[in-house]
């Protein structure tokens, strides 16, 4: 993908801002530095090393126009149709790369959690993997997909609630 084509973000809070948000809080992070990845498969070939879970994040929107960041453990198998009605919401489907861009400043690939310090009208509603937060330590993409950066669930619960965010907990197993 060339630059060209990239989703405008301007506007948005930079990697540095998420960082000073970080310090803001008094949370350390560690971050690493790897070739961009697209997908979890990418992102295993070059991040499986690091230490603590793995995530994978989807941005959908409901048949409402609601907006939904999930986020769960790489490996968790996700049933969209299941977890809609497990959620109450219409149908899911996946947010096009401009409203992702539009809403969380980011582009296909590089979704994450951290990505909410860019919804500062607190259009999407986040359900967190409950088996992902028992984790000691979390993997996310800061903003963009040629890093990752380890944060943990405490801290990540602090940064969500910093923008606004009350994340729901779900247990995917319910649904598998």
């Amino acid at each position: 993908m060339s630059d060209a084509t990239l989703p405008d973000t301007i506007g948005h809070g930079s990697r540095e801002d998420l960082f000073s948000r970080f310090r803001e809080l008094g949370i350390e992070t560690e971050t690493h530095t790897h070739p961009p990845v697209f997908t979890v498969e990418e992102a295993q070939t070059h991040c499986s090393h690091l230490p603590g879970g793995h995530c994978k994040n989807l941005f959908l929107k409901d048949k409402k126009k609601q907006l939904w960041l999930i986020v769960t453990r790489d490996e968790q198998p996700v049933d969209l149709n299941a977890l809609s009605k497990a959620l109450g919401a219409p149908r899911f489907s996946f947010g096009k790369a401009e409203l992702l861009a539009e809403v969380l400043g980011v582009i296909p690939g590089a979704v994450t959690p951290l990505a909410l310090i860019n919804d500062r009208d607190l259009r999407v509603k986040v359900v967190l993997d409950a088996a992902m937060m028992g984790l000691e330590l979390l993997n996310y993409h800061p903003l963009s997909n040629d890093a990752t950066t380890a944060i943990t669930p405490q801290d990540l619960m602090t940064l969500l609630a910093s923008f606004g965010h009350q994340p729901r907990l779900f247990d995917f197993a319910a649904i598998s």
